[in-house]
């Protein structure tokens, strides 16, 4: 399967956790975009940045089950470099609970969607 699914499905999953957390704090209107948008981007870059270096995008590491601990991982090392760059887009303090947080919600959000996507695409056996 092409590797243009396995990145989009990527923004969408942080997409959704992004707009997840904010629906849980009350905060899903149109109002709150700015806001939505100054933890999504933030999120998406770190993960971008480090996903590769995790293996992400290796046909190896994506087609093989007991590799599914990496995308969690990656999340954990994504959410303070997000927080980090938050905080500079926005001037604002880093707040490490947010970190912690984010990167706890990523995890599982990711871990679930590249389960799914390993569970749907699997290669056929040689």
């Amino acid at each position: 399967m092409k590797k243009y699914i396995l990145v989009l499905g990527d923004i969408l999953a942080i997409a959704l956790i992004t707009f997840i957390g904010f629906a849980a704090h009350g905060e899903a209107s149109l109002s709150f975009l700015p806001r939505i948008a100054a933890a999504f981007f933030p999120l998406v870059v770190a993960w971008f940045l480090l996903a590769p270096w995790f293996g992400l995008f290796r046909d190896d590491i994506i087609h093989n089950a007991p590799q599914l601990w990496r995308p969690v991982l990656t999340a954990v090392f994504a959410a303070p470099l997000a927080t980090v760059l938050r905080g500079l887009l926005l001037n604002m303090p880093i707040i490490p609970i947010f970190a912690i947080v984010l990167g706890a919600t990523t995890g599982l959000g990711m871990g679930i969607w590249r389960g799914l996507y390993f569970r749907f695409n699997r290669l056929p056996p040689r």
